[in-house]
């Protein structure tokens, strides 16, 4: 009985070390690993050329003939083409390159997929037609969450020890920015950011821009940028679970009135937050 016993709990620690690693990537073809690199150099081009080279790149995952290799590249476009404005025509073909890819697994496979394409659907309003329990679980969470931070409030203190509640703000127009220094999307719009506050801050504008990392990590990267607007500390992650953030960045924009009248589930560019402004009520 104990040799059977300690047969069965090394059978156990073995399924545990299993259930603990990692899955193995898949093995890509020349033509998927030639999408695979210019996939890692994305982020480094420039506004037009980002707009060009991910119009292409959705085409070309879509093309590839259904496998693994397509999954796992699908998933990193899928991580990347909402930083910034590729376009309703490129965002669509991600999607459905995506419902095509997610029909095709089996269905315990598909909620990461689905997850995905249901933010697609609902913040960047591209059409799914994806009937699958997965995908409507997913929306039904969107929606939950959404529910949540239709009327939300914070207090919380800046770089400075000021302290910001977003009840005291309302007759303003507030951008609540979540983000870290080690995000690249994030520092990318923050100039922008920048460039609002100085523009609208005179006519009632208000950003907020919060993070979960610690003062020595925020204070120096905001120094060293010469930011000016207020830089709010979340140390506990209790304002970021309140608004059920689970990747960054993510913005939401309040009115006067103090309803959430836009929000982003990524890095926008100028003329998409100044979109988000002027649903505001700023021009």
């Amino acid at each position: 009985m104990k040799l059977l016993g300690r047969a069965l709990a090394f059978a156990a620690a073995l399924a545990a070390l299993s259930a603990q690693t990692p899955p193995k990537r898949p093995e890509l073809s020349g033509p998927e690993k030639a999408i695979s690199e210019r996939l890692g150099h994305l982020r480094q081009l420039p506004d037009d050329q980002w707009v060009k080279e991910t119009g292409a790149l959705a085409r070309e995952i879509q093309a590839l003939p259904m496998g693994p290799g397509k999954q796992s590249l699908l998933g990193g476009l899928s991580g990347l083409v909402t930083e910034g404005d590729a376009g309703r025509d490129t965002l669509q073909v991600v999607a459905d390159t995506m419902a095509q890819v997610a029909g095709s697994l089996p269905p315990n496979q598909r909620a990461g997929l689905c997850g995905t394409l249901a933010r697609l659907a609902r913040y960047e309003h591209v059409k799914v037609s994806f009937d699958d329990p997965a995908y409507a679980a997913a929306m039904t969470k969107l929606e939950e969450a959404d529910r949540a931070i239709l009327k939300p409030d914070f207090t919380l203190a800046d770089l400075q020890g000021r302290t910001w509640s977003l009840k005291d703000l309302r007759g303003k127009v507030v951008l609540v920015n979540f983000w870290a220094t080690w995000c690249p999307p994030c520092r990318r719009e923050m100039p922008d950011m920048q460039a609002f506050y100085e523009r609208y801050g005179g006519q009632g504008l208000v950003i907020l821009a919060i993070s979960d990392e610690t003062m020595e990590k925020v204070a120096p990267f905001i120094a060293a940028q010469k930011y000016t607007f207020p830089v709010l500390l979340d140390p506990g992650r209790a304002v970021n679970k309140a608004f059920h953030i689970e990747g960054i960045p993510k913005t939401f924009v309040y009115g006067r009135d103090g309803k959430l009248a836009a929000q982003a589930i990524d890095r926008r560019t100028a003329g998409q937050m100044q979109e988000m402004l002027k649903q505001a009520g700023l021009e």
